[in-house]
Parts: C-alpha cells; sequence; structure tokens
C-alpha cells in the first residue's frame, strides 16, 4: 500500500509506514528481532540492512511514522529521550558553542547540558521563553548556536510561541529546537511554526502506556540528519526492535487518546481552580492561563498535564500521598493517571539552579480513566 503524505493525522498515525507482510499478507508487520542480515555477496546488502546497530526494519517502520505525523522529512528513533537529545546536542554543537534554554524545562535536559557536555565545554544560558523581550534581549546580548524550547513546559505549563521564537532565533542564526513531548504532533506541529528539529520522549504520550523507553528526533535538515545518523549509528544507543514496535503500537491510538486525555485535564482543572486548598492551577486551557491566546493558535487541544501549587511544600508532599487512582510515580503520558512531586523527584537535579520548581508544585498527569473517579480522587486527596 502505498500512503499518501497529505492523509490527514489520525491516517497517518494508522498507516505511515505499516505494509501488510508480503509472504503472509498480516496486517500488522513482524517484529525483526535478527541482530544480523545476510548479504548476497560481500557488501551485497538487502535493502540496506547489515547489522542491528545500523538499521533494523522495525525500526525504519517507526521512523517513517514518526515522520509523517510530526510533517518532516527525516526521523530517528532511539533508546530514550536524553539518547535522542544528546545526539542532537552532539551533532549540532561544538566546545565554545551556547544554548540559551528555557527556564522551565525537563530536569534531565537541564543536567545533561550543564553537567555532561558542560566540562566538554557548551556554554548555557537560561531565560523564560513565554517572555518574548527576555528572549530577544538575550539573543541580542550574545547569539546563541542553539535554542531549546519546551512548550507546554514541564512542569509549570508554560507556553512559548513557536512563530516568533523561530523568528528570533533564526535571525540570530540560531537552531531553533522544540520539545514536542507534553503536546505530540495530535496537537502541536512545530516543524510547520517554524522549528528546525523536534524532539521527543516517546515514552510518554507516544508510546502511550508506560511500557517502553525511548526518544525521537525529526527534522527536515538534509546535513543535519545525515550528521545525527552517523552519531546514531557510531554511538549506538537505538531502539531495539520490541521497543520500536510497541511505540508504533502506541501511535496508533494517539489522536483519540490526547482527545480523551485533554477532556479529563480540562476536568480536573476546572476542579482544582474551584477549591480553596488550591493557591494556583496550571494549565493552558484555562482562559486565565497567561499563554492561553498562544496556545490556542498554536495547539489544537490543551494536553493532559496539570499542575497545581498548594499552600506549602508540606501541603503539597500530603496531597501527592494522598491519592488513590492517581498513583505516585515519576513519568507522565500513560492511559494511567499519575502524580508527581517534581522538587524531590522529576526535577530533583535541578534543586538550587535556575530551573529549579517550587516547593509546593505537584504535577498531574491526567490519563484516560472516568472522568467522575478522577475527580472524587483528587477531591479526597484535597481533603486529606
Amino acid at each position: 500500500m502505498t500512503l499518501d503524505a497529505a492523509r490527514r493525522f489520525a491516517s497517518l498515525a494508522v498507516h505511515a509506514g505499516q505494509f501488510a507482510d508480503e509472504s503472509t499478507g498480516a496486517v500488522i508487520p513482524p517484529v525483526h528481532f535478527s541482530t544480523t542480515f545476510a548479504q548476497d555477496g560481500i557488501g551485497g546488502l538487502r535493502q540496506g540492512y547489515e547489522y542491528g546497530r545500523s538499521g533494523n526494519p522495525t525500526r525504519t517502520a517507526l521512523q517513517t511514522q514518526l515522520a509523517a505525523i510530526e510533517g518532516g522529512a527525516h526521523a530517528f528513533s532511539f533508546a530514550s529521550g536524553l539518547a535522542a537529545e544528546d545526539a542532537l546536542l552532539r551533532a549540532a554543537l561544538a566546545p565554545g558553542d551556547e544554548v540559551l534554554l528555557g527556564s522551565d524545562v525537563y530536569g534531565g535536559t537541564h543536567r545533561l547540558l550543564s553537567r555532561v557536555l558542560g566540562p566538554w565545554g557548551v556554554r548555557l544560558r537560561v531565560v523564560d521563553m513565554s517572555d518574548e523581550d527576555a528572549v530577544r534581549t538575550a539573543v541580542a546580548e550574545r547569539a546563541p548556536r542553539l535554542l531549546w524550547v519546551e512548550t507546554p513546559s514541564n512542569p509549570l505549563l508554560r507556553i512559548a510561541d513557536i512563530v516568533s521564537l523561530s523568528r528570533i532565533g533564526h535571525d540570530a542564526g540560531a537552531l531553533v529546537v522544540v520539545d514536542n513531548t507534553f503536546a505530540t504532533p495530535a496537537l502541536q506541529q512545530p516543524l510547520a511554526l517554524g522549528a528546525d528539529v523536534v524532539v521527543h520522549s516517546t515514552t510518554k504520550y507516544l508510546g502511550g502506556h508506560s511500557d517502553v523507553v525511548g526518544g525521537a528526533l525529526v527534522m527536515d535538515d538534509e546535513a543535519l540528519a545525515t550528521e545525527i545518523g552517523f552519531l546514531q549509528f557510531a554511538v549506538g544507543a537505538v531502539s531495539g526492535p520490541l521497543d520500536a514496535w510497541l511505540t508504533t503500537r502506541g501511535i496508533k491510538t494517539l489522536a483519540l487518546r490526547m482527545e480523551r486525555h485533554s477532556r479529563n485535564a480540562a476536568a480536573v482543572a476546572a476542579l482544582l481552580s474551584e477549591s480553596d486548598r488550591v493557591a494556583r492551577v496550571y494549565y493552558p486551557g484555562l482562559v486565565d492561563h497567561p499563554g492561553h491566546d498562544i496556545a490556542a493558535r498554536q495547539m489544537s487541544g490543551f494536553g493532559g498535564i496539570v499542575s497545581v501549587a498548594l499552600e506549602s511544600g508540606e501541603a503539597a508532599r500530603r496531597f501527592a500521598e494522598s491519592t488513590r487512582l492517581f498513583q505516585l510515580a515519576e513519568s507522565l503520558g500513560g492511559v494511567e493517571s499519575l502524580v508527581n512531586y517534581p522538587d524531590a523527584m522529576t526535577h530533583a537535579s535541578v534543586r538550587g539552579t535556575e530551573a529549579a520548581v517550587p516547593v509546593e508544585v505537584v504535577r498531574l498527569s491526567v490519563g484516560i480513566e472516568d472522568e467522575a473517579d478522577l475527580l472524587e480522587d483528587l477531591e479526597r486527596a484535597l481533603r486529606a
């Protein structure tokens, strides 16, 4: 079957990279576990496959699917989101180059830049990416090599204007990278808005079932893709065939899941906004969210993450440990609802830095369970 690239998102998510098995007609392509591939004479590779690190048909299918749903020309699947970020940063940077990073990003991204690549000579500056004037001033002071945007951000759900930031970055000669993990391509298309590269932790919404770890990069630039492809082969942080297959299976239901995640999250945000035990709710779907208008313009939905500030760090911890249906765990984006205390969990590595998360903040990954059950669980936890 030849897939029309003009197909709409849900159709691409189901069909891109997926072809019935030629020998059996199986609608679901087989998982290719082989680590090596027979050659027709020395150097006579069948469809380019030689060794599992350099290529695997199941990984190729996932990469085709990823490129299609993000609207990019090239995609790469990695063993984790951080492995994907590391490959991109090493492909794009040299010692002495600088990254301008959002002040509210995943703690692992900050740790990778500051503690792993920092000693290698990469410089790091932090700015609030939701403040265009602050970004423009920072870029004017010293042009970065790379502008790293996370929108919505983790965990305070700040919204950055991808169109405007892409223009600012490109005017300064910077590569513009957008972490699209929270929104997913079902709700937001950064490449179409001007970004150069999209990065994902596919562990989250793309896999969607909390059963596979992975990462991805998607881009149009041929030269950058060639360099990333070389690094992926030379360093070897590739996704295994079963991980790739699980991610592909998850993506097929992404459109449906994101609709349900978004609907449930909106109900959760509304409930928390009405509670006198809550100091602040962070959710771009609320009309009083400072980035609501931009989110409404560049996203087709507001996503499944809601963060909330309680009265104190002690109250936040007590709330996080009092839910029942919301399980206390790291990560996000699965079908089940999770509650996380960032200061001591996902963002513990950035304590004491400009990326530190306030101690009174709790992050909720709202799953696809029944809305009424989720609300009852949160009401019970608030009473605690």
